[in-house]
């Protein structure tokens, strides 16, 4: 089931300079983050963007990179694990990325292992 983009969280999307200047840090390091997961990106217009939801005050959201992984495992490629964690869950009964922003990641990382 595909949710319709209308009931996706709604969220802008950083290019690399764009990160580079929002995180503060350089080219190399920003690509270091997106490597290692702290960050996950997907190519949209065919320029590599990431949601802006997932930096917050000028750094990455720290229960981003576990839920990635976890998605990773159970199959997610980086474009799905990016729309699942966008997209309304039945289970949460909203977006995995608002349970993430308000601190609620064993939550979303139990529904995400019960996907693979």
């Amino acid at each position: 089931m595909t949710p319709d983009a209308a009931s996706r969280f709604e969220t802008d999307w950083l290019t690399l300079p764009d990160l580079v200047e929002v995180l503060g840090e350089p080219l190399g390091r920003v690509r270091r983050l997106l490597d290692e997961y702290y960050l996950v990106g997907s190519k949209r217009d065919g320029v590599l963007k990431v949601p802006s939801v997932f930096v917050v005050d000028g750094h990455p959201l720290s229960s981003l990179r576990g839920t990635v992984i976890v998605l990773h495992d159970g199959g997610f490629s980086d474009d799905e694990a990016i729309d699942w964690l966008l997209s309304p869950e039945e289970s949460l009964g909203h977006a995995p990325i608002e349970s993430l922003l308000a601190g609620r990641k064993s939550e979303v990382r139990r529904v995400a292992r019960t996907l693979a």
